[in-house]
């Protein structure tokens, strides 16, 4: 009996020490930084993006460059993304340009400026590790709209960037639900549903799946285009799904 009692000793460390290996680690966030104007912080696109994937168990930590009117060649110039980018390790780098920029809206100039900006910036990216992701913006007018998201598109697949369209799911948000938040009280900026959209949409980007509906709380300074307070904002679950519906057809 006893030479049997070494082997058994043996297999029950076995297996405690394989329970132990098998303990599931907590997950790494998903390191995002935001670069872009008053279409990303106004309703702060980022802070909706973590807590969307918080309740979505896909932790995503984000920080954000962004200043009103500016473009991405400005966010070049002025040293900011770089100096970010050496000094965290992000996994992704969300890029998002003025709305009319690369349909040359802004000037004869600002498409041209738009698409070199949007190649150093991946240059920049894949200097650090990242990868760079373009976020689109909107127009209300078809034509307007389906121009700016085809020339988005050009200029993403010209480099091999993923390209994240919003301005025909934002059409298609108006059109099914007129009088939702589709945009702030003046006329131009994003309200909290469109700014769900584009975090759902980017979403389904990062991590292959569209998010799970459910109501949840976003803490974090709420800015507008003039004013900046901290403040929360709660989506219902009714609303989330409504949006988060959108976000789950196809780009008309």
């Amino acid at each position: 009996m006893r030479r049997f009692l070494l082997p058994v000793i043996l297999l029950f460390a076995a297996c405690l020490c394989s329970a132990c290996v098998s303990t599931p680690r907590a997950q790494e966030p998903v390191r995002v930084l935001f670069v872009g104007n008053s279409l990303t912080y106004v309703g702060n696109l980022p802070a909706v993006l973590d807590a969307l994937a918080a309740i979505n168990n896909h932790p995503v930590q984000s920080d954000m460059i962004a200043k009103g009117g500016a473009t991405l060649t400005e966010h070049l110039s002025d040293g900011s993304a770089e100096r970010a980018l050496a000094g965290k390790r992000y996994d992704f780098v969300v890029l998002q340009e003025r709305g009319g920029d690369f349909i040359c809206g802004l000037g004869p100039e600002s498409c041209k400026d738009a698409e070199a900006a949007l190649d150093q910036f991946n240059q920049l990216a894949e200097a650090h590790g990242a990868k760079a992701i373009l976020l689109g913006t909107y127009q209300q007018l078809p034509a307007a709209s389906l121009a700016l998201e085809a020339a988005e598109a050009k200029a993403a697949k010209r480099l091999a960037i993923a390209h994240v369209p919003v301005s025909e799911y934002f059409r298609a948000g108006v059109a099914s639900e007129p009088h939702a938040q589709w945009l702030n009280k003046d006329g131009v900026h994003p309200g909290h549903d469109l700014i769900l959209l584009e975090a759902a949409l980017l979403y389904r980007q990062l991590f292959g799946i569209l998010a799970v509906s459910a109501g949840f709380t976003v803490h974090a300074p709420m800015q507008g285009p003039t004013t900046k307070t901290m403040s929360t904002h709660a989506y219902t679950a009714e609303r989330s799904a409504a949006v988060l519906g959108i976000a789950a057809g196809s780009s008309p």
